[in-house]
């Protein structure tokens, strides 16, 4: 009976997993052919202590060969392939994810979206893949938090419109940095002196 019931457990489970990445790869479908895109990128920073939040306005750059950009301002959080680099006014912070196992699943998983899902993230244990609506929302959650300024990332793509609609950035006591995305352009010619 015990053997029964984990046999079932284990093809559920199985299931699930298939369904949720079935949707995801529904979801980013249209990222497969698109070499460059660009779009608008409104950041929300809110700090638990604080009375109201800073919402700034900025660009998501992208393009097919592991390049990610999102500016703010004199703010940037980029990805060139492997390296990190995390830009907060004159100050600059680089790592990568080759070597550094806090940012590889971000990576990947950013890596599984722009290239249409075919990057498989089953087998990652530090993501949660789970559908609200029509929308599939991923939950990375790393296993190693030492020196990382964030607790875990919400990753939210809106099934429908098959687009990336928002980056949460969790810290711990209740502060995060929130990036919503529209009005997106596929095709859209990107600066490669950008990713420098």
């Amino acid at each position: 009976m015990k053997k029964l019931l984990f046999t079932l457990c284990f093809v559920l489970t199985a299931l699930c997993s298939m369904a949720q990445s079935t949707d995801f790869k529904k979801a980013v479908a249209k990222y497969k052919n698109v070499s460059s895109l660009t779009a608008t990128a409104t950041r929300t920073v809110h700090k638990a202590a604080a009375a109201k939040d800073k919402v700034t306005p900025g660009s998501l750059q992208v393009k097919k060969d592991g390049k990610v950009a999102i500016v703010n301002g004199k703010d940037a959080l980029i990805m060139n392939g492997n390296a990190f680099t995390m830009k907060k006014g004159p100050l600059k912070a680089k790592t990568n994810a080759a070597t550094d196992s806090r940012y590889k699943t971000f990576h990947d998983v950013l890596e599984a979206i722009f290239n249409g899902g075919h990057t498989d993230l089953s087998k990652n244990n530090d993501v949660k893949m789970a559908k609200n609506g029509a929308n599939v929302v991923l939950t990375i959650t790393p296993s190693s938090t030492k020196k990382l300024m964030f607790s875990s990332f919400i990753i939210t793509i809106d099934g429908k419109a098959q687009e990336l609609r928002s980056i949460r950035l969790n810290q711990k006591g209740g502060s995060y940095t929130e990036y919503v995305f529209s009005n997106y352009k596929l095709g859209a010619a990107v600066n490669d002196k950008l990713f420098k």
